[in-house]
């Protein structure tokens, strides 16, 4: 069993043993990964700073790693400009997986690729979570992508939770009226099927300087004069 641990005043030992357990996908493919560095070094890197292999060890493993995200043990030798988007994301996922962590902070990964490759590159986190065991915290702006991956949904507004459940009943029965206003924008593949999107009002105000009461007041629908 895992103890608490505050990562604002962690120590040293305490962090690099909670970098193991916790990784991150980025979101831009093309700025996470060192240009100067051949895949093998940069997915080899968490291997060797937690110790985990070295050798011909770590050349079998890096080559398992690529394999498990639909690349091959060659790709190894090559540098990042060399690979499509798609690809990049790919070797930034197996640069996450390979210290075998618990959780994976998966920011926006697909936003920067094209529709058909973001399709692909989901449906491989799906085929990674089942096969190594992984939770996913999935941050994204797309509903769609969130509704087909996430298991619970926690929707945020100027830096605040404003509304959280499981999935289905989220995208039934939404709560907030936020929530009410993405759901209504998502795209509905259906030409014949008219939705009514809610334009929400006004700007995002400032977080420094947040309005009272509720947060979301200054745009919402229900607001009463009261």
């Amino acid at each position: 069993p895992y103890k608490e641990i505050d990562i604002a005043s962690a120590s040293p030992n305490q962090l690099k043993s909670l970098r193991k357990e916790i990784q991150i996908i980025f979101q831009d493919p093309y700025s996470s990964l060192n240009p100067r560095m051949k895949v093998a070094s940069i997915i080899g890197e968490p291997l060797l700073v937690h110790g985990m292999a070295k050798g011909s060890q770590l050349n079998d493993r890096i080559a398992y790693l690529l394999g498990a995200v639909g690349l091959i043990p060659e790709h190894m030798n090559r540098f990042p400009h060399q690979f499509s988007g798609g690809q990049r994301q790919r070797i930034g996922i197996a640069r996450a997986l390979a210290s075998e962590p618990q959780l994976i902070i998966a920011d926006e990964p697909v936003s920067a690729l094209d529709v058909s490759i973001q399709a692909q590159v989901v449906n491989l986190l799906l085929d990674l979570q089942n096969k190594f065991g992984l939770s996913y915290l999935f941050i994204s702006h797309d509903l769609s992508v969130i509704k087909y991956i996430s298991d619970r949904v926690v929707v945020m507004y100027l830096g605040k939770i404003v509304e959280q459940a499981e999935t289905e009943e989220l995208f039934i029965n939404p709560k907030h009226p936020y929530t009410e206003a993405l759901i209504s924008a998502v795209p509905v593949p259906n030409p014949r099927k008219k939705v009514e999107q809610i334009i929400l009002e006004g700007d995002v105000p400032s977080p420094f300087n947040p309005p009272p009461g509720c947060i979301f007041h200054t745009r919402c629908r229900y607001t009463q004069d009261v």
